[in-house]
């Protein structure tokens, strides 16, 4: 029986993984799938969460393995409105990180499996058990999959994992939250958005591009090997397409992307959710699995990892006889809480990049050209921008 057992083999829980196999702790991750998805997904990390990935002996790996985003320009009609530079943001990593997610989910999983930790794919959990010395994790494996060793049962028929406690990182879409009844505020918007990877056109590496547009707005960001990531709030959600999209692009910002060079395209719609109780006894949530925001920011995935960096000592701790009661208890309230502010953040981003008329559009646009042209809201506004 392992001491944990977490389910999701995503970032969040591979780090949580890593996090509590660098203290001794035997853990066993559980992940519903068998294959990995090729989409670059999650793309930012902020300099928090590079403390807390430095901690678990990763950082240095991801940031050879990135792009630092270093500045941030607002620009609309072809004129810039702002600049920001992240130079200024305290901490050892004035950057955001821009690293493909699944670099990231592959460097976490080699530094997890070396430190020791073990993973079984295929397995989709469907029910948990609190028996008050240890957790009853049930469910079953994927059709198809081997035959599985020890507690788990064989293929195609009934899994059973039992570990002194269970973490639930599986995701906006969790089966542990569903099996412990977690119940989450949830709120749907009306905004919708087209993304997708293309080779770099703009000529400025380590610069994040926010076109503030009538029709909406575009964002770019720079990734490794000479891509850039474009998303565009769209009227609707609508199927994705290279073409559609680098035409998108080119009306609002006048930049031309080659649609031929695309390497991942996605539409998604934005909701969030919370949840009420994230400790349920020996059960525990975190990441998207907790609290799900809108990926307009990019925090969702560095909460989720913050959510692990602030849980592994308390579980070493609880492990180890400590009493966990308050230390839960606050665990529980500084994360919602921070989860709060984040939903808060995206709220407002959407909020800035809805279509305007030209005469409202034009006054914002002033109104944040000589606010963030202040020094010190400039650098207010980076520090918020930064999950500082």
């Amino acid at each position: 029986m392992p001491d944990v057992a977490i389910v999701g083999a995503g970032p969040v829980g591979l780090l949580l993984g890593l996090l509590l196999r660098r203290r001794g702790i035997e853990v066993l991750i559980i992940e519903q799938r068998t294959r990995r998805s090729g989409h670059t997904r999650a793309i930012g990390i902020h300099p928090p969460a590079l403390a807390a990935l430095e901690d678990a002996g990763v950082a240095q790996e991801l940031i050879a393995a990135g792009t630092r985003i270093t500045a941030g320009r607002a620009l609309s009609g072809g004129r810039e409105v702002a600049r920001l530079a992240f130079s200024a943001v305290p901490g050892r990593h004035p950057f955001v990180l821009a690293v493909p997610q699944p670099v990231t989910e592959r460097i976490l999983r080699e530094h997890y499996l070396a430190a020791g930790g073990q993973i079984i794919e295929g397995v989709r959990i469907v029910s948990a058990y609190d028996a008050g010395t240890r957790v009853s994790l049930c469910g079953r494996h994927a059709d198809g999959t081997a035959a599985q060793p020890g507690p788990v049962g064989n293929s195609g028929g009934p899994v059973r994992i039992d570990a002194a406690l269970a973490i639930g990182a599986d995701g906006a879409r969790s089966t542990v939250a569903a099996a412990v009844g977690a119940i989450p505020r949830s709120r749907s918007y009306p905004d919708t958005y087209l993304m997708g990877d293309f080779a770099d056109t703009t000529g400025e590496p380590g610069t994040a591009l926010l076109f503030l547009e009538r029709d909406g707005i575009v964002e770019s960001f720079p990734l490794p090997a000479g891509i850039r990531r474009w998303v565009v709030r769209t009227r609707q959600l609508q199927p994705p397409g290279a073409v559609e999209l680098a035409e998108l692009v080119r009306r609002r910002t006048g930049i031309r992307i080659e649609a031929d060079s695309n390497s991942m395209l996605s539409a998604f719609a934005v909701q969030s959710r919370l949840v009420r109780r994230m400790v349920t006894g020996r059960i525990t949530l975190i990441g998207d699995a907790a609290h799900e925001i809108s990926p307009i920011g990019g925090q969702g995935m560095n909460l989720g990892w913050l959510d692990a960096a602030a849980l592994a000592p308390i579980i070493a701790g609880a492990l180890a006889g400590e009493p966990a009661a308050g230390a839960l208890r606050r665990f529980e309230q500084t994360r919602r809480r921070a989860a709060a502010v984040a939903a808060a953040q995206a709220h407002l981003n959407m909020a800035l990049g809805r279509p305007l008329p030209p005469p409202l559009l034009a006054a914002r646009n002033r109104a944040l050209s000589a606010a963030l042209g202040h020094p010190r809201a400039g650098q207010l506004v980076a520090r918020r921008f930064t999950m500082h």
